[in-house]
């Protein structure tokens, strides 16, 4: 089934069967841009729309997720709902997420979870239980995808085609520079140590500067082993970079390591962040840059 297009402030309730994939789904739909709120209590849900009414344009597009906790969830939700059609503002739909019973008793046991409906008992017993109190959801609902042969990628793929409104998913590429004695970034997936280039560190009158300056950039960049390994880095990250799109990412994060993160880690993050930016949306940033500067100036 599915949404088409929608108009005004758009609203997506995911629910379904537990153990179906929301959490794929709603990393998914943060990553589409929406504002969304994990395991939202149904009773909430009118006060929140009221706090969405009032930010404008701020809260335009929002993803819910919402469990089920029993009898109350629906009578709660659907009142919610009935509501909601009356209104022009806001375009609700729900996403429900189901699974055959063979695959959700597969992932519980890989997990080792129990059901939240059948904790002491076997998970096919809350899986059943389950899908027979959320038969009318499911009939309510706008959209239902079946993820027992779908893998997290897949179906983050399918929501991302569907809700992104004809627009391409977003994928960013974060260049960062850092300095190895500052400690290693936490949250970088690829590190390039260039440590073995040249150190405008050591020439007097460039140890104040750093790699955005011109001067030092361009004694950073002079050297046969800078153009060699820049050839070798950008070659590498041209053949990666479209693999880790077509697998889902929303962004890699891209670290380029000297000893204090001031000269030549820095003009080359710059350097290979404008190498990438007209295939990709990327950003730059400096960890350390202005570690050195505030010891001078607490001097």
């Amino acid at each position: 089934m599915s949404t088409g297009s929608v108009s005004g402030t758009q609203l997506v309730i995911i629910t379904g069967m537990s153990g179906a994939g929301k959490t794929v789904a709603i990393q998914s739909f943060e990553d589409l841009g929406f504002f969304c709120v994990d395991n939202l209590p149904p009773t909430l849900l009118p006060k929140f729309l009221e706090l969405m009414k009032e930010s404008g344009n701020k809260m335009n597009k929002v993803a819910l997720v919402m469990d089920l906790r029993g009898r109350e969830f629906f009578d709660h939700l659907f009142k919610a709902l009935d509501n909601l059609a009356e209104t022009s503002w806001v375009t609700p739909q729900i996403l429900f997420l189901d699974a055959d019973d063979e695959a959700l008793v597969r992932r519980y046991k890989e997990t080792r979870r129990t059901h939240p409906l059948a904790p002491s008992e076997r998970p096919l017993e809350g899986i059943l239980l389950e899908r027979s109190l959320l038969e009318e959801l499911k009939g309510r609902s706008q959209t239902i995808y079946n993820t027992s042969k779908l893998k997290p990628r897949e179906l983050r793929e399918k929501i991302l085609t569907e809700y992104a409104n004809g627009s391409k998913p977003v994928f960013s590429v974060n260049v960062m520079s850092f300095g190895f004695k500052h400690g290693l970034p936490i949250d970088a997936d690829l590190v390039f140590d260039v440590r073995f280039l040249p150190n405008p560190h050591y020439i007097d009158h460039m140890r104040p500067k750093t790699g955005l300056d011109e001067e030092v950039s361009s004694y950073v960049l002079k050297w046969n082993e800078t153009t060699k390994f820049l050839e070798k880095v950008t070659d590498l990250l041209s053949f990666m970079l479209p693999h880790y799109k077509r697998e889902g990412k929303a962004q890699l994060v891209i670290a380029i390591g000297c000893t204090g993160g001031q000269h030549r880690s820095v003009a080359l993050a710059e350097h290979i962040a404008k190498y990438f930016e007209d295939d990709y949306m990327t950003h730059v940033s400096h960890r350390d840059i202005e570690k050195r500067k505030s010891k001078i100036d607490t001097k």
